[in-house]
């Protein structure tokens, strides 16, 4: 039996510490939800509630479509939402409006001078470092997750989606409140329309320093994490302070600084699918004795293209069955990939990697077993020849 099947997540009861994180979380979700009924009718409250999370399943989804090559565990993923939605926005609120009362008594400043301060020098501060701790967390204790940029910034954008999420349900509660449906439709416009992925970009400068920090030892592995949230607060204060005190040509700037970060992680995610091909090719061809790899099938997996023409052609001839195959095939063979890698890292000791290595393969066994092969290409199959449809163009 496998010892590390691809598709645990879908399969392993979630463990004991994830009940109680997700529990936590949600506790701490519901004590910030219960300020904002508090503070505004119940009313209102499941209006901006309602808007908040509206834009959020097609952000989850853009988000996700990242995270194909290499799938993470939807524990993981779903604890990192849960955290920027319960517990690192209710910490952050409560640190911000202490702040925020902090200058308004010392400095004898207007609460609006005073709130314009405290979002551009100090809520930076503490909203990166609330959600930053998350990914701390998968450092020490998921580390193996992190297998390249590409994990740190899709972690990283769930915790600040959840964040976003949360937080705007008081900033339109607010503008419900003091402003009516018209300053409501402005600050969704400005927050859920124009700037959703705000918190999930400053995020991912987190997310991307530790995701490097994770493939390296010793004291550089402070220094990416030092600098990524140092440049997560950067971002985050400047998209404040040109915000408050920028006007509209300020909120220009900030939106087009927003747009350059986003470019620039798109252009990380897409070198890193294809660092992880090139580890395709690398380390997956010495299998081919095992008959488990053919060059059809590296050739196939090293574009997403033709990774989905295998699972259509699959789906076509197998049904459920057969797309389930490729999937797993698909995901096993990424994962051995990743896992030498690791090993040449020195990330895993020499046991760790025959035990996963053991696994992987039985699980690609496993897969292959079921691939639906119509019986007119059966032959032409057995002698190692891709069947029609499988990865056309392929080497045979």
């Amino acid at each position: 039996m496998a010892t590390r099947d691809p598709r645990w997540v879908l399969k392993d009861r979630p463990s004991f510490a994830l009940i109680i994180g997700l529990v936590v979380t949600g506790i701490c979700a519901l004590v910030s939800f219960s300020f904002d009924v508090i503070n505004g009718a119940p009313v209102q409250f499941f209006i901006a509630l309602a808007l908040a999370l509206a834009p959020v399943p097609l952000l989850l989804a853009a988000v996700l479509a990242l995270d194909r090559m290499e799938p993470e565990p939807r524990s993981n993923l779903i604890f990192a939402f849960a955290w920027g939605a319960g517990i690192a926005v209710l910490v952050a609120g409560v640190i911000n409006s202490l702040n925020l009362h902090y200058i308004i008594d010392t400095a004898k400043l207007s609460e609006a001078s005073a709130r314009n301060i405290a979002a551009t020098f100090g809520a930076p501060v503490v909203e990166e470092t609330m959600k930053g701790l998350v990914l701390l967390g998968l450092l020490r204790f998921r580390r193996a997750e992190l297998d390249g940029p590409t994990d740190g910034v899709i972690y990283a954008s769930m915790v600040g989606l959840g964040f976003a999420m949360s937080e705007n349900v008081s900033y339109y509660l607010g503008a419900l409140s003091t402003s009516g449906v018209k300053g409501l439709a402005v600050t969704v416009v400005l927050r859920g329309v124009l700037s959703p992925l705000a918190h999930p970009l400053f995020s991912s400068m987190i997310g991307v320093a530790v995701a490097y920090a994770a493939q390296r030892s010793g004291p550089e592995r402070t220094t990416y994490v030092l600098a990524g949230w140092t440049g997560a607060m950067i971002l985050h204060g400047l998209w404040n302070g040109l915000a408050s005190y920028g006007g509209f040509p300020g909120l220009v700037v900030a939106y087009l600084a927003l747009l350059v970060v986003l470019v620039v992680l798109i252009g990380v995610v897409f070198r890193d699918r294809r660092r992880i091909v090139a580890l395709i090719q690398r380390y997956l061809p010495p299998y081919e004795p095992t008959k488990l790899v053919t060059q059809a099938d590296i050739y196939m997996l090293s574009a997403f293209s033709r990774r989905r023409q295998a699972r259509q052609w699959a789906r076509a001839h197998g049904g459920k069955t057969g797309v389930r195959a490729m999937r797993d095939y698909q995901l096993a063979a990424t994962e051995l990939g990743l896992l030498h890698e690791r090993a040449a890292r020195h990330m895993v000791d020499e046991h760790t990697f025959h035990e996963e290595q053991r696994a992987l393969l039985e699980c690609m066994s496993t897969a292959r077993a079921d691939f639906p092969v119509p019986s007119i290409h059966a032959r032409s199959a057995a002698r190692g020849s891709p069947p029609p449809g499988y990865a056309p163009g392929a080497p045979t």
